[in-house]
């Protein structure tokens, strides 16, 4: 029922990651979601599409005012502008209050990070300083943060444990880094803050529906949506692979991929946990920093496998029947031989898993694309 459910505020649902958030958010009933975004790399279609996906799986037979609590409230706003966040907070004084935050919205290209860092520092922290501001002062105190793997840099060990050190190497790790430090010094100033990062790996995929995907504007800069788009026409120059002489099985860079569903379930299994103080002894094993007072823990979200850039190739080459163009270049600057995540301290505390395999990510990715060959783009719902 709409009055069971707690008001998620998610930054950003719009978006690839954040669409898929707010998807099973809606789906597991404990949750509503309202959402600030512009749509800067997104489209509001998506939002519309969740909807319509969740009011088809879980409305059959419900009210209106129970199908109305599937729709996604969304704000045309920016998270760098406070007035525009606070309105939020405002609206919902009336609504029952905002419950918690699961925080999406940032920049998150690597290689432009460093040509345009004061832009990166701009959305991805001080926005974030914003947003924990005004949440204080309305006495929200649960947060779920994005974060990424980049904050390991160069690992010592793979797989790669939460408590391993932390040491990014490019202005976009930094700013992920910072905003984890950030958020451990909140919680430790205030015993109400309970806030989880959860750091994800390469997400990859889409809702078995083929209603939401990944559609970034302009060139992907991940590899399996590159793949989809070339598989129905787009970028006929063909893939170029960053390099062929790593110590890896057939020579090229290997990444830990998870399914997008199973990513996006873990921000629910984390909204679950936040209440629970046992996760939050001890937190020195779970953070990279060291010890900390307060009620912070991050997690990393990730298969536990890893996949070289040649097995996903070939992997999208048999789900969407379309032979690719490989050609081989230098090493690009930054990149790690292998990035793979150890995800034990997530399956035992937050009871997540990873379920979804290597085929289905694929399989699901090409619905998708196949689906929407333009993305959402002159979609009307």
């Amino acid at each position: 029922m709409p009055s069971q459910r707690k008001n998620i505020l998610i930054t950003g649902a719009a978006g690839y990651i954040g669409s898929h958030i707010a998807l099973c958010c809606l789906l597991s009933g404990e949750y509503s979601v309202v959402t600030i975004d512009n749509f800067h790399n997104s489209f509001p279609t998506a939002c519309k599409r969740v909807s319509a996906i969740a009011q088809r799986e879980l409305g059959a037979s419900a009210s209106d005012e129970d199908k109305k609590a599937l729709d996604i409230e969304v704000y045309r706003g920016d998270i760098t502008v406070k007035e525009d966040i606070e309105k939020i907070f405002k609206d919902y004084e009336s609504k029952g209050g905002i419950y918690g935050v699961i925080h999406v919205a940032a920049l998150k290209a690597v290689g432009e990070s460093g040509e345009i860092p004061i832009k990166y520092y701009d959305v991805n922290i001080a926005a974030t300083v914003h947003l924990l501001d005004i949440m204080d002062r309305y006495k929200v105190r649960n947060f779920v943060y994005s974060s990424s793997a980049t904050v390991y840099g160069v690992p010592e060990e793979v797989p790669i444990r939460e408590s391993a050190g932390l040491k990014p190497e490019s202005c976009y790790g930094r700013t992920k880094f910072m905003c984890e430090l950030m958020l451990r010094d909140v919680c430790d100033s205030n015993p109400e803050w309970r806030a989880i990062s959860l750091r994800y790996f390469n997400p990859a995929g889409a809702h078995p529906s083929g209603e939401i995907g990944e559609d970034p504007r302009g060139r992907p800069g991940n590899l399996l949506p590159l793949l989809a788009q070339m598989a129905v026409g787009k970028f006929p120059e063909g893939l170029k692979v960053f390099g062929n002489d790593y110590p890896t099985p057939d020579g090229t860079c290997v990444r830990d991929y998870i399914h997008i569903m199973d990513l996006a379930q873990g921000h629910v299994d984390a909204l679950a946990a936040l209440p629970k103080d046992d996760i939050f002894q001890n937190t020195d094993k779970g953070t990279g920093f060291g010890a900390s007072g307060g009620k912070y823990k991050a997690y990393n979200l990730g298969k536990g496998k890893g996949m070289s850039v040649l097995q996903m190739v070939d992997a999208m080459q048999k789900a969407s029947g379309f032979t690719y163009k490989v050609e081989t270049v230098g090493r690009r600057t930054g990149d790690v031989p292998e990035l793979v995540a150890n995800p034990e301290l997530a399956e035992k505390e937050l009871n997540f898993k990873a379920k979804h395999n290597l085929e289905e990510m694929c399989r699901d990715q090409w619905n998708w694309q196949s689906k929407n060959p333009q993305g959402y783009e002159g979609a009307s719902a």
